[in-house]
């Protein structure tokens, strides 16, 4: 496997992740429990179905399109010319915001199962891996979980491009999904 699993560990308990108009619906999916994932020959079954995964990627997407701080008019260190306490009122613009509260609540609910399932999926495609990888990364995952899927998933501008590309690992597509349209 050509994967790092202390990279993956590291980076879920610290919330830390590797940096790089489309909508969810207004409702979140229901929960129904996803049929198996067949792939490669191989059988995964995931407790998050998904529209539910679908639903998060649209919301994501939306969510890494906000755009609440200005541009500086010049390359300079928010410090330079700003007050520690103004660039700390920026970053907690983000936790007002009501797509935030919205992705807050809708992880905060998801199953303990679901959450280990979102992560694995995001270092499935992360990392281009395949569904024979599944086993091995789900392990690594229920031994990273920790309380801070949240800032994991939202602290990576790319978790919505590797949820997708993790789904697709497994033979799913959001294009069919009425959660979110490509």
């Amino acid at each position: 496997m050509n994967s790092d699993p202390e990279r993956r560990k590291a980076d879920a308990e610290t919330g830390d992740t590797e940096a790089g108009d489309i909508r969810g619906t207004e409702a979140p999916p229901s929960r129904e429990r996803l049929p198996d994932a067949r792939a490669d020959g191989r059988i995964v079954t995931l407790s998050i179905a998904p529209d539910t995964v679908c639903f998060l990627i649209g919301r994501l997407r939306e969510y890494d399109a906000l755009d609440m701080a200005p541009e500086p008019a010049e390359e300079s260190s928010p410090l330079d010319e700003e007050d520690i306490d103004e660039v700390q009122d920026r970053g907690n613009a983000y936790k007002a915001d009501p797509l935030y509260q919205e992705l807050a609540t809708f992880i905060g609910d998801l199953s303990v199962d679901e959450k280990v399932d979102l992560v694995t999926l995001m270092w499935l495609g992360r990392d281009s891996l395949s569904v024979a990888d599944w086993p091995e990364l789900h392990r690594e995952a229920e031994d990273a979980r920790n309380a801070r899927t949240l800032s994991y998933l939202l602290g990576s501008s790319m978790a919505a491009d590797y949820l997708q590309e993790g789904l697709a690992a497994l033979g799913f597509s959001c294009e069919d999904s009425a959660e979110e349209r490509i």
